[in-house]
């Protein structure tokens, strides 16, 4: 079931309805009321993965349990391994088996000279496994760490693991922020029910309008790259930019607009991260929930940044390395990762990682020249970077690279735009102009917007939805 779905229109009305009016006055009532719409949302894609999230579910929230409860530190210890261990067996199993198989082949063709019979799986890969693995994960470290203590209740447990906004494609929630929420009654905000349809109406917009239609542009080139100019090329990489953008953050505004609906404040994800004056305030704004996660559960415990410059360089190789790898079992993501921890660099040796932390012309509408220099330099990086994230292949890419470099540099692209330019320079102007919120039409309220111009937006946004409903994409996030 996909948020830019009619199932979706359907399903979302009847859930509120049943949640604020019928069960409204019992907590247990509506949480398992969330968890058996939450259950029934997964089931659209594949009833059979299910059973994979109910096990993965009850072995987190046993193992919370026997960890906290066990007076050996050794056994504390044998539920953790059991538990992550486990966890990460299946995600392995599903998303990488086949990567690692063809690898070990390659490896020993190339190593050897010895031909191997490789035996690959013919299996789907659960939608958003990467990303309910890591809820459980982060809760049984946490209570390892005596962060938190378990919940003791199973049916608050898997409602925090398997909430439907967040549960295919996040954003990756932690239990010390979610659970808390899922424990205490929630009472019916009207203020905070609109800001939530407004949230849901501009992650609609980002994703349909803006994500699905730079989607056939960049379909066209790379599914062709080699026939294509280098202008082609170039515009084929842009409009992949802004394809992920929109339609990952517009994933993330869809799904915080719906939980806020249901009374839930979930983990921001995106802080417009192409407004960025170098590549570490990037990994602040782009897939926060995922980029925090990593820095507390793998950087810390490596050692974060103590002990040595080397030792800070080697772990934050680590982590991008990790966190490409995360995305997909392809060496293009690991080449990705590695490559943001190359543009990271200087920021690490020089210590400047933590320099432009506040929004970028705060209070201002135009930046200076240099934080505008700092914006293209940055962009300019993260558009090569995302070649790698979208190629087929290691050769692909290098093809894709090549070709920009060529002497077609400024002929003609020969692909059809229609009006995108304008749509995408209307939209990132709507998101400059509203930098400084949590999202870019937060501030369109009754009392600060006169209601001709704040109602006329939204009909405008509204009816591009309608218009451009027809081309409708599965979410980028939804294969990791």
């Amino acid at each position: 079931m996909l948020f830019n779905s009619l199932s979706f229109a359907v399903f979302l009305p009847i859930v509120f309805i049943l949640y604020w009016f019928v069960f409204n006055k019992s907590l247990r009532l509506q949480n398992f009321l969330l968890l058996l719409s939450s259950y029934y949302f997964y089931s659209c894609w594949d009833w059979r993965f299910l059973f994979l999230l109910a096990f993965s579910t009850f072995l987190d929230y046993y193992s919370g349990l026997k960890i906290h409860n066990s007076q050996s530190q050794h056994w504390r210890k044998i539920w953790l391994v059991l538990s992550v261990g486990i966890n990460l067996g299946f995600l392995s199993f599903f998303k990488y088996y086949n990567f690692f198989a063809h690898s070990f082949a390659d490896m020993m063709m190339t190593g050897f000279h010895y031909k191997m019979n490789v035996s690959t799986l013919s299996i789907l890969l659960p939608v958003g496994i990467s990303f309910y693995t890591f809820h459980g994960l982060s809760y049984v470290f946490d209570i390892y760490n005596r962060k938190i203590e378990p919940s003791t209740n199973f049916v608050q447990y898997s409602l925090f693991v398997s909430f439907f906004p967040l549960l295919v494609a996040g954003p990756i929630e932690r239990a010390t922020h979610l659970l808390p929420q899922v424990e205490k009654p929630r009472h019916f905000d009207y203020s905070r029910a609109v800001d939530g349809l407004r949230q849901i109406l501009w992650g609609l917009f980002k994703k349909v309008v803006i994500a699905d239609n730079c989607a056939q542009i960049a379909n066209i080139v790379f599914n062709n790259s080699d026939h294509h100019t280098a202008s082609a090329l170039i515009l084929g990489a842009l409009m992949f930019t802004f394809q992920i953008y929109g339609d990952f953050s517009g994933y993330s505004d869809i799904a915080l607009g719906t939980a806020r609906l249901f009374g839930f404040e979930l983990l921001r994800n995106f802080a417009y991260p192409y407004f960025s004056r170098d590549i570490a305030e990037f990994w602040r704004r782009w897939h926060i929930s995922l980029s925090s996660w990593f820095k507390d559960y793998l950087y810390f415990p490596l050692g974060g940044s103590r002990g040595g410059m080397l030792k800070t360089v080697r772990n934050t190789f680590i982590i991008f390395l990790v966190s490409g790898f995360w995305h997909g079992a392809n060496w293009t993501f690991v080449v990705w990762g590695g490559l943001n921890a190359l543009f990271i660099m200087p920021s690490v040796i020089f210590k400047t990682n933590r320099k432009n932390l506040e929004t970028v012309a705060q209070g201002k509408l135009f930046p200076n020249l240099r934080e505008l220099l700092q914006m293209v330099i940055t962009f300019a990086l993260t558009v090569f970077a995302w070649i790698f994230f979208r190629a087929e292949s290691l050769s692909h890419a290098f093809r894709y690279i090549k070709g920009i470099f060529s002497q077609s540099i400024f002929a003609s692209t020969n692909v059809p735009l229609g009006v995108l330019p304008v749509l995408v320079v209307v939209f990132l102007i709507m998101e400059w102009l509203g930098r400084e919120n949590k999202y870019a039409i937060e501030k369109l309220k009754a009392g600060k917007v006169p209601a001709i111009a704040r109602w006329g937006l939204y009909y405008t946004m509204a009816a591009l939805v309608y218009v451009y409903a027809n081309n409708e994409q599965v979410f980028i996030y939804f294969q990791f």
